[in-house]
């Protein structure tokens, strides 16, 4: 009889807490459950936030933290779960950072830490307890590992970068029409 080991406990508790709100928050987005915008609603405040296309933005982002929480908790694919969360709330993060770093404050304490979760869980693998055990590790190698953050890292980049550019048209697009509203009261 096999004993309990601490770590692969210790990997399988993250996992499932970490996926486990990673899972409700992209259901949320994607389908409206537990009180969420669904998919319409979320389009909607995905394009507010400057991620355009609003309807891909928002199916990538409910993919992302619900495909990557059931991975996470599956313990399937790791280190791919671990990048596309990773991923993910790199550009919950850039809607946050304004705010500050805490989340009482609308900081980007919470996304950083579901971030950090799945980087650390795609980079240490999900243990014993997992799918990726039970098939031999054969989704689980480490050049999964490397191609998937590298790929996760530079789609972060070009959407939080897309985002960006976005937000800048918008601020001056509102100082030319604020201009042209003072101009008028001459």
């Amino acid at each position: 009889m096999t004993c309990l080991n601490r770590k692969d406990l210790g990997l399988l508790a993250l996992r499932g807490a970490v996926g486990g709100v990673l899972i409700a928050h992209g259901t949320q987005k994607l389908f409206g459950w537990f009180g969420g915008g669904g998919l319409e609603g979320t389009t909607q405040a995905m394009e507010h936030m400057g991620f355009h296309p609003g309807r891909q933005s928002a199916i990538a982002a409910g993919l992302g933290e619900a495909g990557g929480g059931a991975m996470l908790v599956a313990g399937l694919a790791t280190p791919a779960a671990g990048a596309i969360v990773a991923g993910t709330m790199a550009g919950a993060i850039s809607v946050h950072a304004p705010a500050g770093f805490f989340s009482t404050a609308g900081g980007y304490e919470y996304p950083a830490l579901l971030g950090a979760a799945g980087l650390s869980l795609g980079l240490s693998g999900a243990g014993r307890y997992s799918l990726d055990h039970a098939l031999g590790h054969r989704v689980d190698r480490p050049w999964i590992g490397v191609v998937a953050f590298v790929a996760s890292a530079l789609g972060a980049c070009s959407v939080v970068s897309r985002r960006r550019h976005v937000m800048r048209l918008r601020e001056e697009r509102a100082v030319m029409d604020a201009g042209e509203e003072g101009a008028g009261l001459s």
